[in-house]
């Protein structure tokens, strides 16, 4: 049987002679059902009569297709109609027969993700959450305002994903769109070709339904494709792509390759982004000459005259041109706002819909209440405030722009880690005896679990594997953040995605879509950003009471106005020309309405400053987490120091070296020769020919050796030396053990059998470090370093920067754990990395800082992006965030310092005593000084100088 035959995909890798399959013949169903498969554990099973009482049991139910017991892993696999039969029942079977069933997963539950449109605010997150948690059979649902999508976990006997969105939709009011069902992960995408009519589609359905390990088969008519979730523990993408040419038959050929769906969400993001951009645009069109009308022109009395010109009655022409280009802006363009507020009222909540509806329709109503007295009188007088509402419009629409503009970036780098294992694999078809029949070139998409693939040097492991031939070096720092390129023999595992070096290796696959490390990451950092909250919008959180509290003061005031007005309890003078006690009461009240609103709305800007900034800088970092190579260190091996043992004079000895190592595929050869031709350099000596070597070896894990001229010459490790006898000195020994404690790798030089000088290398600390390290300290901030490399380098590295706290040896997940851990303690967190396997982290942290030379990955999962490799920008990040929160403390000030003083004035309480009111067209005024004021306090921030320069000092 061939290592890459059909029968071997559909065959246990260790089969046991007691071993029973059987497989029963579907009843009344047909091909199309759905079907899924179930593998779990069965504890107690010993011989073929345990396997045959389970088997026949489970054999019996209604709805099962097939059953396989395998004595020897002590595991059943069940296919089975869900539509007919439940897990749970099939388990309980199984356990009826007498036997403890483990590992049982939880078929039952289904999830799907969905794309959620028009969430604004924490508010709406958590409206649609709601509105997910109140259809029954959700278990479990999670909505990211960030990423603006949904997470729901469901029993799918008890709702649908049709009824989940219909809940979206409905009872949220919130636009949906399905982006996935099930992990999505392991799915292949197949564009299919010879189909001519829909019985096609009926035969390729039924065809693969038929095979074992598939799940669920999606196929779209129109398109031409088919989307199959599979087992790959049973099945593989080229087995789906054989049957489906198989299912052909006469003068029916079919066809399928693969193909890589577009990333969701891109096309709706660019359609959001238009969206606000036109919108705004159209505003500016009517609210600029709005403003020019109203603002600027009667400053400039010969040309605004034209203005003041009276149509009918009191009604001007300026008035006029105000209404025409401000209703378009009200009800067209600011017609989302009302849409919002509807939904948001349904919900009995109020956001930031809400108060701009409540600001606009009181300053457009109360400005066509003047413009109809105008019309109606010959002697009123009254100033509209038209302006006051599309120029509100026009400034939220430019921020919501922005902010789908920002949120348009998201998830964008993501994409960019399934490009990081390579488009193609070599695949090996072996016979028996292990000798290669043939290679093919294949899509990595179709690579199948125990696929035997050829890995040359230089290219990249295309799927997580186990060496079965071969050495090689492969430099692994993506994922474990180990510097130095790490040895593979066979037996060993390699990751996919990372980066053979010098050796031609051949890798057995054992981990494919969703099993491998590089996918599990994509996860661990999508699932991070849905969860992880954002900070809560101040101008959201105070909506809720702050909304009926206006509309509550502004109600009062044009009552205490209107009773005494009618009461007649103050004087009819106080009430202006043309105006009665009702006019003079509810212009008090559309007063307070007016200066309230740009009081929240101007909480709301600096407060989406403090969301950029991130928690961790408004409640203030405690903790700094440091990623060691690439961040604390240069992320490259280098030689730190060398010294000569022997009277060779040191060009000799960089000749000879540079000549040995100069065939070395090593990284810690390549760092040797660097370093030695620097030497040379340094004594004056400019000869870029070196001697040839003759006779060289490579001796794996230890060294080369080698002949220049008649001298022999060894480099390389102890082992090396002991291995051609050569005698190390004390000093020798010394300088090893030195260099040890240090976590370097010594590269010891032997010349004639004897040992002539050594190089120490390592991978560098940065020269800024341990001043960053120490500065952090002096402001209270303590600094912990986490690695996935091991405790001897870590500590060592630790010890030179200064760093107390050390966490070694671990994975990308438990760099997030280990962050959690920190923040369960009380403390805020910031996270600084630069590596892929640093991108969970990242996510985790209360703020994440990227170093600017890091992946793209890493740079997508932080808050903070450092556009320079240097530490110091950490010190300054935390600085000037400090300093940005102390300037919004103060516009704070600015901002409801206007409001504050406004509201009352707004509500005539200076009026009895001083004649002085604010009538809504100065509210308006009062925003805009409140705004300036704002801008010139934040300007200030120009003047920032850095806390910290290492290189200065």
């Amino acid at each position: 049987m061939e290592i890459n035959g059909k029968d071997d995909l559909k065959s246990p890798l260790l089969q046991h002679p007691n071993d029973v399959v059987i497989t029963v013949p579907p009843l009344n169903q047909k091909l199309n059902k759905k079907t899924r498969t179930l593998v779990f554990k069965v504890l107690g099973i010993t011989c073929s009569s345990c396997v045959a009482s389970i088997e026949a049991a489970v054999g019996r139910l209604d709805g099962v297709q097939s059953v396989m017991v395998s004595v020897l892993q002590g595991q059943a696999v069940v296919k089975y109609v869900p539509e007919v039969i439940t897990a749970k029942l099939i388990k309980e079977t199984v356990e009826d027969t007498g036997f403890e069933v483990a590992e049982f997963p939880e078929q039952d539950i289904a999830m799907c993700r969905l794309r959620i449109k028009g969430m604004a605010c924490t508010s709406c997150s958590e409206s649609v959450e709601r509105a997910l948690l109140m259809v029954d059979g959700v278990k479990k649902a999670v909505v990211g305002l960030a990423l603006g999508e949904a997470k729901i976990h469901f029993d799918p006997n008890v709702t649908n994903t049709d009824r989940i969105i219909e809940a979206v939709e409905e009872d949220a009011g919130f636009g949906a769109d399905l982006i996935s069902t099930g992990n999505g992960l392991n799915k292949v995408y197949l564009k299919l070709e010879g189909i001519n009519s829909p019985d096609d589609f009926t035969i390729i359905q039924g065809a693969l339904e038929s095979l074992e390990g598939v799940n669920h088969v999606e196929i779209d008519l129109d398109e031409h494709k088919a989307t199959i979730s599979y087992e790959p523990n049973i099945v593989g993408p080229r087995s789906l792509i054989q049957c489906i040419k198989e299912a052909g038959c006469g003068p029916n050929t079919y066809q399928a390759t693969v193909y890589t769906p577009p990333r969701g969400g891109e096309t709706e993001r660019q359609h959001e982004i238009l969206i606000y951009r036109n919108q705004f645009l159209w505003s500016c069109l009517f609210s600029v000459p709005i403003f020019v009308f109203s603002m600027v022109l009667p400053m400039l009395p010969p040309y605004g005259n034209w203005l003041d010109y009276k149509v009918i009655n009191m009604l001007t022409l300026g008035m006029l041109l105000r209404w025409i280009l401000c209703t378009p802006v009200q009800f067209i363009i600011g017609k989302r706002f009302y849409a919002g507020s509807y939904n948001a009222l349904k919900r009995k909540s109020a956001n930031m819909d809400v108060l701009v509806a409540l600001g606009t329709n009181a300053a457009y109503f109360y400005s066509i209440y003047i413009m109809l007295k105008a019309l109606a009188s010959d002697s009123f007088e009254g100033q509209d405030f038209f302006e006051t509402s599309s120029m509100l419009i026009s400034f939220i629409l430019l921020g919501k722009y922005l902010e789908v503009l920002a949120k348009g970036k998201t998830s964008d780098a993501l994409a960019k880690l399934s490009e990081l294992a390579p488009d193609t694999a070599c695949l090996l078809t072996l016979d028996a005896e292990g000798n290669v029949i043939s290679e093919t070139e294949i899509d990595t998409q179709l690579i199948e679990k125990n696929d035997i693939l050829k890995i040359v040097p230089g290219t990249k492991v295309p799927v997580d594997g186990i060496v079965i031939d071969g050495q090689s070096h492969v430099n692994e720092s993506m994922i474990t953040g180990e510097a130095m390129p790490v040895a593979k023999k066979p037996g060993d595992k390699v990751i996919g995605g990372t980066m053979n070096e010098n050796g031609c290796i051949r890798v057995k696959a054992t981990h494919i879509g969703s099993e491998t490390a590089l996918s599990q990451i994509v996860e661990l950092v999508e699932a991070a950003q849905l969860a992880k909250a954002p900070v809560q919008k101040l101008a959201d959180q105070i909506s809720k009471f702050f909304v009926p509290t206006v509309v509550l003061a502004a109600f009062v005031t044009w009552l205490g106005w209107f009773i005494p007005g009618v009461a007649g309890l103050y004087p009819r003078i106080w009430i202006p020309t043309a105006m009665d006690a009702f006019e003079f009461a509810l212009q008090f009240g559309i007063s307070v309405l007016v200066v309230a609103c740009p009081c929240a709305l101007g909480l709301a800007t600096p407060t989406a400053v403090m969301v950029a900034t991130g928690k961790g800088a408004s409640l203030g970092i405690k903790t700094v987490v440091f990623d060691k190579t690439g961040t604390l260190t240069v992320g490259k091996p280098a030689v730190v120091s060398s010294v000569l043992f022997s009277e060779v004079p040191m060009e000799d000895f960089c000749i000879m070296t540079i000549a040995a190592e100069g065939n070395s595929e090593h990284p810690i050869a390549k760092a040797v020769v660097d370093h030695a031709k620097m030497l040379l350099q340094k004594h004056g000596s400019h000869n870029d020919q070196f001697t040839e070597v003759t006779d060289f070896k490579v001796h794996p894990g230890a060294g080369v050796s080698g002949k220049i001229g008649e001298r022999a010459i060894l480099v390389g490790n102890k082992r090396l030396m002991h291995l051609f006898d050569v005698p190390l000195g004390t000093e020798v020994d010394r300088y090893v053990s030195e260099n040890e404690c240090l976590a370097r790798t010594c590269a010891l030089v032997a010349i004639e059998g004897r040992a002539a000088g050594a190089f120490a290398v390592t991978d560098p600390v940065k020269p800024e470090a341990a001043v960053v390290i120490s500065y952090l300290h002096s402001m209270g901030i303590s600094s912990v370093m986490v690695t996935g490399d091991n405790w001897a380098t870590a500590t060592a590295i630790a010890s030179q920067v200064g760093i107390q706290k050390v966490f070694a040896e671990t994975d990308p997940l438990g760099k997030a754990d280990k962050i959690k851990e920190l923040q369960l303690q009380g403390t805020s967190v910031a996270m600084v990395g630069d590596g892929i396997n640093d991108s969970p982290a990242l996510v985790a942290a209360d703020v994440g800082m990227a170093i600017g030379a890091g992946t793209d990955v890493a740079i997508e999962a932080a808050d903070v992006v450092l556009m320079k490799s240097n530490l110091e920008d950490v010190v300054t990040a935390i600085d000037l965030s400090r300093k940005t929160m102390s300037r919004i403390r103060i516009n704070y000030v600015w901002a409801l310092g206007y409001n504050i003083l406004g509201m009352p004035i707004a509500a005539g309480l200076l009026y009895p005593f001083t004649g002085i009111r604010l009538p809504p067209w100065l509210a308006g005024a009062c925003m805009a000084a409140s705004s300036i004021s704002v801008v010139c306090s934040s300007l200030l921030l120009q003047y920032y100088k850095k806390p910290l320069r290492a290189n200065a000092a």
